[in-house]
């Protein structure tokens, strides 16, 4: 291990003095490339890093840094492109490779390419609509017109990590400051000339180099539209070079051309061009490298630039290729006191937390003034908290009506530190249209199908008022509103006023065997006062008044009917913490329910207890789901039919037909285990696909003092699925211990 004298680089050689943002050509600086290290005893090589575009290839540059940690190899310069500028701005804020390791294998990179916040991030509110409304087509209306989301992803996910792990060094906005110096690569697309980011802010100038055009939206930063710099630099060497290091460490860990098999598609097609387009320079840029620079090509393999499932492996294959040219970076080590001096030099610059002074919104961001005052206003006086100030986000962001939600460390004229808000909403916003389908067929004849839409016109005021209408035809036809008004945006207390007119049938029920359907018909409105738990849950306090009439459509014509119009008085509670909304893979729900109806207006009513509990456990490709759900009359009257329960069909009791046993007590419980045997592609047929099995017992009873184990109705079910754009499709069969079978095409929310 060479012992090297701990100098560092020239001042002269710092391009620290050039304008902050300039679109740039660079060339060499005063160091001739690939100069030999000195001698023992003389200053050190300064060494720097050049870490390529990629994608998820780039998960290699990971791997590189964590073996060059473990070797002892200093870094004095960054300069990197897209992925490579986001590991390397990581490390320049002081990271080391084994922290950024950690950092970037938290974030869901599903997640991270849909702008949409997974459901676990939702609010509890936005939660129960996305299980409602399982069509997979966000639609907005504005004014006369139906209007898509743009395509492009603002990529928040990936922005509030960035902007986490870099808070700590925020307050540099010289990059040559940072622990580590840094040049990050962008193109400018309004001149179609590389961007080199040299000062500003950091985590905007990672996420600017990895705009991938076509998938990730440009960034605006200072007068200039900047999209990914691998199209015209994704291996920055002369930008390295220009920073005034002797000896250049290159990761080339770029796209490769594709085999012809691959160019069969559009999305093949389309990848082998940007291939074709970034590699174009690379091979000048490889050609500049001297005799003492190190050349690190990672072996990837067929490995896309989309392939961030493999990131283990592929940050594994970065650090094996470190191994294959181990022996020429022994003469760059440092010894364990020189390493241990390094690195306290890098501690020291990743100071502690300001603190936060003053909250300030962006003007192009005051429709959200008020929001992001409540909800952040409570940091002022305090050290800046990275994971406080994510969990307000995230509460912010997953109300769902916000495209892009970001922050940034302002200091004033005064030195004070403060956040600088900017939030942008939904470009197909502010009005929302959900659809959904249900639909069950047993192939004998028996169908029910549901179509279902709902109007959400949100941001009514600055506390997130939303004004809800829905609509549903088909077998269960139905019309309803009601207007959600939080009361406080901190607090989370809200007010529900609601109407609905709907229409349902109730099967006839007579020794545990269908003879008959009654239908129900009901008008109601109330006032409903909760408050929202987090984004987990909700607990709400309701009055609401209901009439309408019961009456037999099919069978036993002499059977009781009767018309209706009660008070009901209602408290429930509900909590979600599923993370999908059609195939869960982990979290519980539960959901609860009292309702005490008076009997004032003459009409005898029924007291109910509800009760409904998910969860699921899921190792590698498997999933086991309990289920379990009931409901009793608890008080009044078991005579009144629109209360009942209704029970068959697929997972309710499967090998029963649909709806034809209801009652005023029941109760089901089902196991039910998923095997996933397809995860999607390219493809519009190509969706994720399960097979499984179930196993139920219920049924349904007309007193409690029925209810009993001996009691249970014991059932099954084999099935096949697909999480499709139109929601969980599943083609099923169902036996029943009395010896019935059923088979079913299924559409629609299951469990």
């Amino acid at each position: 291990m060479t012992a090297w004298a701990q100098t560092p680089p020239d001042a002269s050689s710092a391009p620290g003095n050039a304008p902050p943002l300039a679109a740039t050509n660079p060339t060499s600086s005063a160091a001739s490339p690939g100069r030999a290290p000195a001698a023992s005893g003389q200053r050190r090589p300064r060494i720097g890093l050049v870490l390529s575009g990629g994608g998820a290839r780039g998960a290699a540059h990971i791997g590189v840094l964590e073996m060059l940690d473990r070797l002892h190899v200093p870094i004095d310069a960054i300069a990197g492109t897209s992925m490579g500028a986001v590991v390397g701005g990581l490390y320049a804020s002081g990271l080391s490779g084994s922290q950024i390791a950690q950092a970037l294998s938290s974030v869901d990179w599903e997640v991270a390419f849909r702008d949409h916040p997974p459901l676990s991030a939702l609010d509890y509110r936005r939660k129960q609509e996305e299980e409602q409304y399982l069509v997979n087509l966000p639609l907005g209306l504005q004014g006369r017109k139906l209007v898509i989301p743009r395509g492009l992803i603002q990529s928040q996910k990936l922005t509030e990590t960035l902007r986490q792990l870099t808070l700590p060094v925020a307050r540099i906005t010289d990059f040559d400051d940072l622990p580590t110096r840094f040049r990050a690569v962008a193109t400018n697309l309004a001149t179609g000339t590389p961007t080199v980011l040299r000062s500003g802010d950091l985590a905007t100038a990672m996420r600017a180099s990895m705009s991938v055009p076509g998938v990730f939206a440009p960034v605006t930063y200072r007068g200039q539209i900047l999209a990914d710099g691998g199209l015209v630099d994704n291996l920055p060497i002369d930008v390295a070079r220009a920073m005034g290091v002797d000896v250049l460490i290159v990761v080339d860990a770029g796209y490769t051309l594709q085999p012809r098999k691959s160019l069969i598609s559009l999305p093949g097609i389309t990848k082998q061009m940007l291939s074709i387009l970034v590699r174009r320079n690379v091979g000048k840029e490889l050609a500049s490298l001297g005799p003492n620079d190190v050349l690190i090509t990672p072996q990837l393999g067929n490995y896309s630039s989309y392939d961030f499932a493999d990131e283990l492996k592929v940050v594994s294959a970065g650090a094996s290729a470190v191994e294959t040219v181990e022996s020429r970076l022994k003469p760059l080590e440092l010894s364990d006191a020189q390493y241990a001096q390094y690195l306290a030099a890098r501690a020291a610059k990743r100071s502690a937390l300001p603190k936060i002074q003053f909250v300030h919104v962006d003007p192009d961001s005051t429709a959200y003034e008020r929001q992001i005052h409540d909800m952040f206003d409570r940091f002022s006086g305090k050290p800046a908290d990275p994971q406080a100030l994510e969990q307000q986000i995230k509460m912010l962001y997953g109300r769902g009506y916000l495209e892009t939600l970001d922050y940034r460390l302002q200091q004033d004229p005064a030195g004070q530190y403060g956040l600088d808000f900017t939030a942008r909403r939904n470009s197909w916003g502010p009005n929302y249209l959900r659809l959904g389908m249900q639909m069950q067929d047993d192939f004998e004849g028996n169908t029910t199908f549901d179509a279902a839409a709902r109007l959400d016109v949100t941001e009514i005021n600055s506390l997130g008022g939303e004004s809800d209408w829905r609509l549903q035809v088909g077998s269960s036809p139905l019309v309803a509103t009601e207007f959600y008004q939080p009361l406080s945006n901190a607090a989370q207390y809200f007010v529900d006023p609601h109407a609905l007119v709907e229409q349902h049938d109730v099967a006839q029920v007579e020794g545990g065997r269908q003879v008959g359907e009654y239908l129900v018909r009901s008008a109601d409105y109330g006032l409903d006062f909760g408050r929202a738990l987090g984004n987990w849950g909700e607990l709400r306090l309701g009055a609401q008044n209901t009439s309408g009439s019961e009456r037999v459509r099919l069978g036993d014509f002499n059977a009781h009917g009767a018309n209706f119009d009660v008070d009901e008085f209602s408290l429930g509670f509900g909590y979600d913490q599923l993370d999908s909304p059609s195939f869960p893979r982990a979290g519980q729900a539960l959901t609860t329910k009292v309702t005490l109806e008076d009997n004032r207006r003459g009409h005898p009513g029924t007291d109910l207890f509800t009760i409904d509990w998910r969860g699921v456990h899921s190792w590698a490709r498997n999933s086991l789901v309990a289920w379990l759900s009931g409901g009793s009359t608890v008080g009044g009257s078991q005579t009144n039919v629109r209360t009942y329960f209704p029970l068959g069909g697929f997972l309710n009791l499967s090998g029963v037909r649909g709806d034809t046993l209801a009652g005023p007590q029941y109760a089901i419980g089902r196991l039910i285990y998923l095997h996933k045997i397809g995860n999607g592609g390219e493809g519009i047929l190509d969706v994720p696909a399960y097979v499984g099995v179930s196993l139920e017992s219920g049924n349904v009873w007309m007193l409690r003092s029925q209810m009993s184990f001996t009691s249970l109705r014991t059932d099954a079910s084999v099935f096949v699925a697909a999480d499709t754009y139109l929601g969980p499709v599943y083609l099923a069969g169902g036996y029943d211990q009395s010896g019935s079978t059923a088979f079913y095409l299924y559409l629609g929310h299951s469990f």
